[in-house]
């Protein structure tokens, strides 16, 4: 068990935010923020934001109060890293190496429905909503996320990324889907105070809340999760580095009223 105790995650309130310090089993901490929606009163939907933007300040100029951040990109022309789609568009992207890019995983949005699957069980060319990061954490209700596999390529095809982002504690974030309930998951990392968490931990940590699926998101200093309207995470670039407000992303995650 990656925890050395469940109790500082018990599940906030529908449509709010809790943030609690959680003991690893190696007796590291680290403050873990996560929101939780419901399905039949919450969208997901899918934005790319041009020429990239902090997602605080760009939520509050669009009247969105609750948002995380969504998939990588791609310096220095900021494009999406992993395909993009939205209301069936593709949007401009820059594609995962080969074989990668086909295996990878999606959240895909059809008719208000939210899935977490691999890329090779979605359609070619989807309706609705897409956003491809990953790697997938959990997958029926089980952590499936095993470092030495490589099943994504994530260590293979580090090339694409600044470094290897399986190896290791980072700030990281997720998407959890849950029986009625979506969760968005961030925690801080690069202090003194606030160690990370390795994929293993974070997708052990999205079982403890109940996700029948999971995948992890764009981390270390785009960690962005606003609920309320507020950035509720700590970004930092590096080791007690802030990186204040977040760096600026491409894509973004939006839990709307229905």
């Amino acid at each position: 068990m990656a925890f050395a105790s469940v109790e500082p995650l018990k599940l906030p309130r529908l449509g709010r935010v809790r943030s609690a310090r959680v003991e690893l089993a190696d007796g590291a901490r680290t403050m873990v923020h996560v929101a939780r929606y419901d399905t039949a009163t919450t969208e997901l939907r899918v934005a790319v934001l041009r020429s990239q933007a902090r997602l605080e300040p760009w939520c509050a100029a669009r009247g969105y109060d609750e948002a995380l951040v969504g998939g990588f990109f791609v310096r220095p022309d900021a494009l999406p890293l992993g395909e993009v789609r939205t209301r069936g568009v593709a949007r401009r992207f820059v594609p995962f190496h080969a074989p990668w890019d086909g295996v990878r995983a999606c959240v895909h949005v059809r008719g208000g429905v939210a899935s977490i699957r691999p890329r090779s069980e979605i359609a070619a060319q989807p309706a609705g909503d897409l956003l491809q990061a990953g790697p997938l954490l959990v997958r029926d209700g089980a952590v499936v996320f095993a470092r030495a596999d490589d099943t994504e390529g994530f260590s293979a095809g580090e090339s694409q990324f600044d470094s290897d982002i399986t190896d290791g504690r980072h700030p990281r974030a997720a998407l959890g889907l849950a029986d009625g309930r979506m969760f968005a998951v961030a925690c801080d990392g690069r202090s003194r105070h606030d160690s990370g968490l390795t994929l293993e931990e974070l997708a052990e940590l999205m079982v403890s809340l109940g996700c029948g699926a999971a995948m992890n998101l764009d981390g270390g200093g785009s960690t962005s999760l606003v609920s309320g309207g507020r950035l509720r995470n700590r970004p930092r670039s590096a080791w007690e580095r802030p990186e204040p407000g977040g760096r600026p992303v491409s894509t973004a995650l939006l839990f709307l009223p229905r």
